[in-house]
């Protein structure tokens, strides 16, 4: 297993006493798998995706990643692990505006401390289909051209496991599955694990398993048909 999630909890305090936003949630993703956490709004889906990239710490439960407890992380190992292992595409890309496509996708590598990947990144934005957009800043590019820049930017660390949270959300529909559809090609051409939070039904179908969380706690997981057709 890549991840495995065991009886995770998370608790805030409030003026009303502690809220629970996560309670008991407990599963696991193998190797190469995508999972979609679907939910209604205010369910614990951006709170668990936050706690399993070592983004927050639980209340109670534990995370492995690769069998690595993160809890038994300090927070300077946690981010370590992040960047070495973990890539993220968001809903509102999060783009450094005051720099170029290939200087963004160029991010990760840098805090990890590998200077000699700019061929790798202008051989990934070709890939997504950017290769004339390289030398431009997010504000000159659309929003679909800009999640581009956000799933190139995702892979260039060659992570493990990639947590997309609502990656089209902010697209029209024509363009959210062009977008759907590079990356999950580009998840398959690396050989990484997919976690994906959407609202988007035809976009948790084409994943492998759907994981669905009701007031923080795990009301239902199933298999899809893409896991019979990837099988």
């Amino acid at each position: 297993m890549i991840l495995a999630v065991e009886n995770l909890t998370r608790t805030y305090p409030s003026g009303a006493g502690l809220l629970t936003v996560l309670d008991q949630v407990s599963f696991q993703v193998a190797l190469g798998e995508t999972l979609a956490v679907m939910g209604p709004s205010g369910s614990g889906k951006t709170t668990l995706i936050s706690l399993c990239a070592g983004l927050d710490q639980p209340s109670g439960g534990r995370i492995l990643l690769e069998d690595q407890d993160l809890g038994q992380l300090s927070e300077r190992a946690r981010s370590e692990l992040r960047n070495r292992k973990i890539g993220f595409v968001f809903q509102s890309f999060h783009l450094i505006p005051t720099l170029t496509a290939l200087e963004n996708v160029l991010v990760p590598a840098e805090l990890a401390g590998r200077f000699d990947q700019e061929d790798q990144a202008r051989a990934f934005l070709t890939r997504v289909g950017l290769a004339e957009r390289m030398n431009h800043f997010p504000s000159q590019m659309s929003g679909g051209e800009q999640q581009r820049v956000a799933i190139a930017r995702a892979f260039i660390n060659q992570p493990k496991i990639v947590f997309a949270d609502e990656p089209t959300g902010n697209l029209d529909d024509r363009t959210s599955e062009t977008i759907e559809d590079l990356l999950f090609e580009m998840n398959r051409e690396m050989g990484t694990t997919l976690v994906i939070v959407t609202h988007d039904a035809h976009l948790a179908q084409k994943t492998h398993r759907i994981l669905s969380l009701r007031m923080g706690r795990v009301d239902s997981e199933s298999s899809t048909s893409a896991l019979e057709h990837s099988a």
